[in-house]
């Protein structure tokens, strides 16, 4: 497995349920800054059988990425909805719901404030 697509799905894994975070977010706390297309990549290539809250990743702006009307758009708000996140018109509240607490994925990921 490439390092990068590991690094990327340890940031995604301590999203913490009630929360979201946009790709360039995840790719900020992999330590790939500027890669936020190589996050949408790393989730489309997911190996199988490994369980990733993948519904905590937006847009910047806090739209589902996903096709309107899409089987995966609405797994997604379903998912987002049981965890207590609002989804109005496909999109969730950054200020609400993102993660704004940078200390706390720093100390998910690497044990430290």
């Amino acid at each position: 497995m490439d390092p990068r697509h590991q690094r990327i799905y340890a940031a995604i894994a301590a999203i913490p349920a009630g929360r979201v975070a946009s790709y360039g977010q995840i790719a900020l706390r992999a330590g790939l800054p500027g890669r936020a297309r190589l996050v949408g990549k790393a989730l489309a290539e997911t190996p199988d059988g490994l369980e990733l809250p993948w519904h905590r990743v937006l847009h910047a702006d806090g739209t589902v990425a996903l096709a309107r009307g899409s089987s995966g758009f609405d797994e997604q708000c379903r998912c987002l909805r049981a965890e207590g996140v609002a989804v109005r018109n496909g999109r969730v509240s950054m200020r609400a719901f993102g993660l704004d607490c940078e200390v706390d994925l720093d100390r998910a990921l690497w044990g430290f404030d």
